[in-house]
């Protein structure tokens, strides 16, 4: 009888142990002038790792928005004449062919790219080169612009984005594209909505 007695209270005390260790409290008295309790608290957030990439139209921290299409209309009296031609009304979500680009991430350096899978086409044999396009890059509410990987035919550029302090990137910038308009080319309507070597794929990577 004396050894369940004793079974049973060391089985008690062990089921205790658990409450004593989570409980934080502490009781003190004295006649001495001040007396001190003390009590605790353990506090932890978990960031996941995060990773933004928008270019053109786009939602804020969230996946959706619509692809862009930025059209150049020449002038017959201006093919191939060396003078860029601006993007026509609509072209980008900013218009004139000017698009938002923003890129956002929290562990380190990020890889951003720009792929395309050929040269321009009009489906008839004839193309205009990607160096034909040109950006130029404009700060908009980041000190520092987002960079502008320079298109290539059918390859893909790349430009490294380093973290101002810590890991943390956060770079955007308006990119206003041109068609340098340098040589003279056959007539078509060259790319399209993803046809003819129209679409161009920015890609962000990070650790």
């Amino acid at each position: 009888m004396r050894t369940m007695t004793k079974t049973l209270l060391a089985a008690a005390l062990l089921a205790a142990v658990p409450m004593m260790a989570n409980a934080d409290s502490q009781f003190t008295t004295g006649s001495t002038s001040p007396i001190t309790a003390r009590a605790h608290l353990d506090f932890q957030v978990t960031i996941p790792k995060i990773l933004y990439l928008r270019v053109g139209d786009g939602l804020s921290m969230a996946s959706g928005g619509n692809i862009e299409q930025i059209a150049f209309n020449v002038a017959a009296g201006n093919v191939g004449n060396g003078t860029a031609v601006a993007a026509t009304t609509p072209s980008g979500d900013l218009d004139n062919g000017s698009v938002t680009a923003r890129v956002i991430g929290n562990n380190g350096n990020i890889t951003f790219t720009s792929t395309t899978t050929g040269p321009l086409n009009n489906g008839a044999g004839d193309t205009i080169s990607y160096s034909q396009i040109t950006a130029a890059v404009a700060t908009l509410t980041s000190t520092v612009a987002l960079p502008h990987p320079t298109l290539a035919d059918g390859a893909t550029t790349t430009v490294t984005l380093n973290p101002v302090s810590g890991k943390l990137v956060n770079r955007d910038a308006v990119w206003t594209f041109s068609y340098e308009n340098d040589n003279v080319v056959a007539p078509g309507i060259y790319g399209g909505t993803n046809a003819n070597g129209s679409r161009v794929t920015y890609t962000a990577s990070m650790p």
